[in-house]
């Protein structure tokens, strides 16, 4: 039996783990202290662990000054000692490993990580450095609940919305290797901070939002935007909740703007007479983070140093520093990354040259206000205000919830509630719901509350297939020279079925073939939204059905059959995240075989 509701924010800078007690019935989300290593010979409780590994020296290991209790010397140390020393040993120093997660141009099981690194630095795959900060929470959790291994509780675990398949499966991956459950659940980011938002609203939310209301969820972390629009619906006399549209998988965040302030004061360090080698680029860029934290934080300081060593130099005898200060780095960074612009504008693509570094793809425009502007354009449509007009029923409200440690800056909170106030229909300002307190723990809260209402009931965001899905089938029939045998196209996901559920495709046995690679075909539709599954179409317009990537595949049977073909019937699922499985049973025996692709995706397949 579970006993508690776990939730678990994997975030590019910091995470975060909450629980709640399943046989309460109320859900009391408490939060997770964990222990880590802040120094050396020195570990403390906090209340986040910093997505931060170190990879200690030799001597380092043999002084075993950086080992908590009872550890591995050798092992990475996990946490805000890792963070601290970034900018001093950035070549030893792994950061962004969930970005990298999400790269497809990099082989994510390699050790590539930290990036750049020299040979004698044993590097990480950024599934490895995940496992290892999950497990650094495993551990926290076994100490702390001996009697409840996590192993056994109901865990929730928080990804981007917009990560597609292959960066979920290799988070699940990593999440296994670290002890995690197997039937441990991941749910979208911004969606559990709506829950956070509904739980500590209770059901005073239905008084907040009305029929036809559009809610934005913008949350911008260090490494990623992840933009979802959600809407309230009626369903049998309630109100409720359904996501309309989540983003594309934006990469400029926290970390692009640690990177333009160290850009900002590398011109300074040059007035000085001292040009950066990379790795005193990347030290610098480390070092900005901090700076930036304490100049855009409501009360921060007002100047703020920032140092690197001298090359060659030892520490504190070769450090060169320079100031900046409050009012040029919020200007620097309100209007680089939140600059004014029209509901109608569009990230800027700037060109592109033959050679590229093979990186992690950052987004060539920085302004997030136009990343927005063509989301909300693409997906909101119409017009919104207040409410408050005489067009109140024809004019839904906007409301804004925010998420994401960049948004710990009162300044880049109020540029972003000026632009979304100038794209309304009567210039009002969008209604924001929940506070900045939240930015630091909502998902993992929201999370935990997710698992807690997977027993106890409550509102549940619904968030049905935008589009019909349909497999394509070779008819049998005599062969006719050139001409290619006729394609009929099954649908196998109706309009509208719910993540989390699934059904059997009625209908005849279909011939799987097996054993040689073979195109396997798949179709959508936005406009037959009345297509049952199991129907079967001999024709269609051009304009009905539209044709995804297909996928070459070679399935593997455990034996060789005599008509190359194992006949199969099919069974669909629509998992927690919009990710349809089509699985192929075999009629014969037990074997059956998975595919799957993400359905939030107009194109795109990948193999289970």
């Amino acid at each position: 039996m579970k006993k508690y509701a776990v939730g678990i924010d994997l975030g590019t800078t910091n995470c975060v783990l909450a629980w709640a007690d399943l046989e309460s019935e109320q859900p009391h989300i408490e939060l997770l202290s964990i222990d880590q290593v802040t120094g050396p010979n020195q570990i403390e409780s906090l209340p986040s662990l910093a997505s931060f590994l170190y990879l200690p020296t030799e001597q380092e290991q043999q002084s075993r000054g950086l080992v908590t209790d009872g550890g591995d010397a050798s092992e990475p140390v996990v946490g805000e000692f890792a963070r601290r020393i970034s900018a001093e040993r950035p070549e030893r120093t792994v950061a962004a490993a969930k970005s990298w997660l999400c790269h497809a141009k990099v082989d994510r099981r390699s050790p590539l990580l930290p990036w750049g690194a020299d040979d004698d630095v044993a590097k990480l795959s950024p599934v490895m450095a995940s496992q290892l900060i999950l497990r650094k929470l495993f551990e926290n959790w076994q100490r702390s609940f001996p009697d409840h291994p996590l192993e056994e509780q109901l865990v929730t675990l928080t990804v981007p919305a917009s990560f597609d398949v292959v960066a979920r499966e290799l988070t699940r991956e990593a999440a296994l290797l670290a002890g995690l459950p197997a039937d441990f659940i991941l749910l979208e980011e911004p969606q559990a901070a709506v829950y956070h938002w509904l739980e500590k609203t209770g059901e005073a939310w239905r008084r907040k939002i009305q029929e036809g209301d559009t809610l934005l969820v913008c949350d911008v972390g260090g490494g990623t935007t992840d933009l979802t629009l959600l809407q309230a619906e009626q369903e049998s006399g309630e109100l409720m909740l359904r996501r309309l549209a989540v983003g594309d998988h934006l990469l400029v965040g926290g970390d692009n703007m640690d990177l333009a302030l160290a850009h900002f004061a590398a011109t300074k360090f040059r007035d000085k007479g001292l040009k950066l080698n990379p790795w005193q680029s990347i030290s610098l860029w480390h070092a900005c983070r901090r700076a930036k934290e304490s100049l855009l934080a409501l009360g921060g300081k007002d100047r703020e140093t920032i140092s690197v060593l001298g090359r060659g130099s030892k520490l504190i005898a070769g450090t060169v520093s320079i100031e900046v200060d409050r009012h040029e780095v919020q200007q620097l960074l309100v209007d680089g990354f939140f600059p004014n612009c029209a509901r109608n504008d569009v990230p800027q693509r700037e060109p592109i040259s033959g050679f590229q570094e093979i990186g992690l793809p950052f987004e060539a425009d920085t302004a997030v206000t136009r990343h927005i502007a063509q989301f909300v354009t693409a997906n909101a449509g119409g017009e919104f205000g207040t409410g408050s007009s005489p067009a109140a029923d024809v004019v839904p409200r906007l409301h804004l919830l925010l998420n994401g440690g960049v948004f710990k800056a009162p300044a880049l909170r109020a540029r972003l509630d000026e632009v979304l106030a100038s794209w309304s229909s009567d210039g009002s300002h969008p209604s924001t719901l929940g506070g900045p307190e939240d930015l630091d723990y909502a998902v993992a809260r929201g999370a935990a509350y997710y698992g807690w209402t997977k027993q106890h009931g409550g509102m549940r965001i619904r968030g049905g297939t935008a589009r019909s899905y349909y497999v394509g089938i070779e008819s049998a029939g005599l062969a006719i020279p050139g001409l290619p045998r006729p394609l009929q196209a099954v649908c196998v996901v109706p309009f509208g079925m719910e993540e989390g559920s699934e059904l059997d495709v009625p209908g005849r046995e279909v011939g799987l073939v097996v054993g040689r690679e073979v195109q396997f075909r798949f179709f959508a539709s936005a406009a037959r939204k009345d297509d049952k599954v199991g129907m079967s179409l001999r024709h269609w317009d051009e304009d009905e059905l539209t044709e995804t990537a297909p996928m070459q595949l070679n399935l593997p049977a455990a034996e060789a059959t005599d008509e190359g073909f194992v006949p199969v019937r099919f069974h669909s699922k629509i998992s927690e995240l919009g990710v349809f499985e089509l699985w192929c049973n075999s009629v014969r025996d037990e074997q059956r075989w998975k595919l799957e692709f993400n359905v939030r995706e107009d194109v795109g397949a990948a193999p289970a």
